[in-house]
């Protein structure tokens, strides 16, 4: 034991006794820096928010050929702010918290009627900061349409865990749903209707809306 203190010590006493000049220096060389063109900006197919970034609007499905204003019109200009989204909730008070919570950015929103169906497509953006609001957005959806009695609900293709939903007779009126989110946006799609509403309806919607984000 004592070999092997003593050996320990003789290699640190010759590091100790070692001029400067002997030990590796741990300066580096200046790099240079790369010249050339700057790199091509990424596309919108390989940066969700060059997409996303520009007028929310854009993205909303087009309302379909003959369809009409329905009866009570949502937003302005096709915006919609966080109090005026919060208003489209049952408790429009703790709705407009929870958004501000959520990181709230924006809203684009376009509606329609055809026959008696009334259409509304909502496309809500948050900042995600802090929170992941897109997803959380769309998980309360889902827990929402899956507790309404007398629905079924099938998966969204191509959206991970999108649900489309459609509901019983409730007040002599029927309804569907859908949500979905990307990135930062989460969709909403909401149809209401005299008859019952097909679940293709719904399905299609969902699924033309989720193409264009």
């Amino acid at each position: 034991m004592l070999g092997v203190v003593a050996g320990t010590c003789t290699g640190f006493l010759v590091q100790a006794d070692r001029a400067p000049d002997k030990l590796p220096s741990l300066a580096q060389q200046t790099l240079t820096q790369a010249k050339g063109p700057a790199p091509e900006p990424l596309s919108a197919a390989e940066d969700h928010s060059v997409k996303t970034d520009g007028d929310l609007r854009k993205l909303l499905l087009k309302r379909p050929s003959g369809a009409q204003d329905p009866e009570n019109t949502v937003g302005s200009d096709g915006w919609l702010d966080v109090a005026g989204y919060a208003e489209l909730f049952t408790e429009p008070d703790e709705a407009l918290g929870y958004q501000i919570r959520e990181e709230f950015r924006r809203a684009a929103v376009t509606n329609w009627s055809q026959g008696t169906l009334d259409v509304a497509v909502t496309l809500v953006q948050y900042r995600q900061e802090v929170n992941l609001g897109a997803s959380d957005a769309a998980s309360d959806g889902y827990y929402y349409a899956d507790d309404t009695a007398g629905t079924h609900s099938w998966a969204i293709p191509g959206t991970g865990d999108g649900m489309a939903y459609v509901h019983g007779e409730e007040y002599d009126e029927y309804s569907a749903e859908a949500h979905a989110w990307r990135g930062d946006v989460a969709m909403e799609i909401w149809l209401y209707d005299i008859k019952p509403i097909p679940k293709k309806t719904i399905m299609d919607l969902a699924e033309r809306q989720m193409e264009r984000l």
